[in-house]
């Protein structure tokens, strides 16, 4: 007998909703937060997001664009956690958690990896060295002393010589004083419509005697027969069409849904069936609408992250792309947030 399982419809709330979703009376200090989109599935479990930070220019204004809370822009190498900690009015060890996604080029799977560890590199539309910001997040978890921490990354880290910084993270964040696992999770079981993989570190304070927890995969994925179809307002084709390079054009036919090209090989076609493909940071590495030789629209591309249709973006269209594939999927980061007050915070004296 085949187990019926009943999938809801997929539902973004609009920016006006997330607002007025109850608070659940704990703080989330956020940093290298990109567009928000890990805030935004925070707030949408209840959480105050009360401080922030973005060193890409581009992207702190995105961010300040949709978000109330305060953005720090300076290097992170920078900013101290006292400073953290007067901005906030909180003394060391009240924060419920502290979060962050330390840019993740230096170790991705995609790029050219260790080549360019230590070195200063381009990252979005600035310069900076990325492969220590692991440290400096260390640095804030040992200044601050949250109850809990977040930190997000590519696969990449736990793969290939990658492997011994993973080990000197995982080292460091124990030396801080906190019970630390890293599980990798995948988006598209959590309520995102894209097959997305991350691995998450999580650490509980060693005080409080509760071990991490992570968020149970849902018994179904949403792919993009649920969501496409239901997209009214779809501007922005004629830009989905004309990044799409004429290469890919003719390439396009050739491949299957679901497969990548031979002829290139960063080139994919999505699956109508099946969870989108990974959402990256350049839109030359697609992936390509299921049935119709384009990249995705803007908007397509807000629900397949499950940001809401309302989520304001700027600058031309590949850069609005680049915001929403360097992002956190909202749901995703909602899944684990509404796992830690559950599983961790609810069972901490207040």
């Amino acid at each position: 007998m085949t187990l019926q399982i009943n999938k809801p419809a997929y539902k973004v709330p609009t920016m006006a909703e997330i607002k007025k979703i109850k608070p659940n009376g704990y703080k989330v200090v956020s940093t290298f937060s990109g567009a928000g989109g890990t805030c935004l599935g925070y707030k949408m479990a209840g959480y105050d997001v009360v401080w922030a930070s973005e060193f890409v220019p581009k992207a702190r204004e995105v961010y300040e664009m949709n978000h109330d809370t305060y953005v720090d822009g300076n290097d992170i190498r920078t900013v101290s956690g006292e400073d953290i900690l007067r901005r906030i009015n909180m003394k060391i060890g009240e924060l419920d958690i502290l979060e962050g996604s330390p840019p993740c080029a230096s170790f991705s799977t995609s790029g050219k990896r260790h080549k360019h560890w230590g070195q200063v590199k381009s990252y979005s539309d600035k310069k900076q060295r990325t492969d220590d910001l692991f440290d400096e997040y260390i640095r804030l978890i040992n200044q601050i002393k949250p109850k809990v921490f977040v930190a997000e990354n590519v696969m990449g880290l736990v793969k290939g010589k990658a492997k011994g910084y993973f080990k000197d993270i995982m080292k460091g964040m124990k030396a801080s004083g906190y019970q630390v696992q890293a599980k990798g999770l995948d988006a598209s079981w959590l309520g995102v419509p894209q097959a997305r993989q991350r691995v998450f570190f999580m650490g509980v304070r060693n005080d409080l005697n509760i071990q991490p927890t992570y968020p149970r995969p849902l018994p179904y994925q949403m792919v993009l027969k649920d969501i496409l179809p239901n997209i009214k307002n779809n501007e922005g084709i004629k830009d989905a069409i004309r990044y799409f390079a004429p290469a890919y054009v003719r390439e396009y036919h050739k491949i299957k849904q679901g497969k990548k090209s031979d002829k290139y090989i960063t080139f994919r076609r999505s699956h109508f069936d099946k969870p989108c493909l990974t959402v990256m940071a350049t839109h030359s590495s697609g992936p390509a609408h299921p049935i119709e030789p384009r990249h995705f629209t803007i908007n397509e591309l807000k629900q397949i992250c499950s940001f809401p249709e309302d989520f304001k973006l700027i600058g031309r269209w590949s850069q609005q792309f680049e915001r929403l594939g360097r992002s956190v999927p909202p749901f995703m980061a909602k899944a684990i947030a509404e796992t830690i007050q559950k599983e961790v915070l609810d069972k901490c004296p207040r």
